[in-house]
């Protein structure tokens, strides 16, 4: 991917964490490669150390040294907090946080090296309204905010950028299982009146991976129609 930055092209991996989505997986891929571009499929689950070592490894090994980090793995469990069980607390915290700080560890190094990188983080407006019944998954996109400022503060003086993306309610399988009653009422508090869909959101991470974000540090950019004023 060196080199790549500027002219907003670029050689992916696209991880996924089991079996089971493989197959989302490789049809990204497919789509990547028939729009011309180059893409593997890499299997990990980022919040095992072993796990994430490996995938950079891999992509590395794939493609080169890593300019463009975009750490988005999720999971969310619904449930209030007195319900909440310590295994789905600790998994929920693992995959987005843990997650994030050990693949984030393991590329830094070499962007630092090279004096360029772009490091951009996945958040969620829910992290500042809160969600009742997602107390692990709101206080996990809220840690990445924090991590997102402080990484920020640490890489100023390195040629790396590091932000995030808070999207709003957005239509991927997260949301397959909603109610459409449940989804109606999320469509009625967003001004624009409609989930977003991915292409909505995309933009922002193309944008602040490119040469044109490179005056953002520590920032966190909000697509969500207006549900949340930052």
């Amino acid at each position: 991917m060196t080199d790549r930055l500027e002219g907003l092209s670029a050689l992916v991996a696209v991880n996924h964490p089991d079996e089971a989505t493989r197959e989302a997986a490789e049809a990204v891929v497919a789509g990547i490669r028939a729009a011309g571009g180059e893409a593997v499929a890499l299997r990990a689950d980022v919040s095992r150390e072993d796990e994430a070592e490996a995938l950079v490894a891999a992509a590395t090994q794939a493609h080169g040294p890593i300019d463009v980090l975009v750490s988005n793995a999720g999971v969310a469990v619904a449930a209030p907090l007195h319900e909440t069980s310590a295994e789905d607390w600790d998994r929920v915290i693992a995959v987005h946080l843990r997650g994030a700080f050990l693949v984030a560890r393991r590329v830094l190094p070499g962007m630092y090296g090279r004096r360029r990188g772009r490091v951009l983080f996945t958040a969620s407006q829910l992290a500042y309204k809160g969600a009742a019944g997602f107390a692990a998954y709101t206080a996990a996109k809220g840690a990445l905010i924090s991590l997102t400022r402080t990484l920020a503060l640490e890489a100023a003086d390195t040629g790396v950028t590091v932000n995030a993306i808070a999207p709003g309610a957005t239509m991927t399988p997260m949301l397959a299982d909603v109610p459409e009653a449940i989804l109606d009422k999320v469509r009625a508090d967003i001004p624009l009146g409609r989930i977003a869909e991915v292409a909505d959101i995309v933009p922002t991470y193309v944008f602040l991976a490119s040469e044109e974000g490179r005056h953002y540090q520590g920032q966190c950019l909000s697509p969500n129609g207006g549900d949340v004023f930052l």
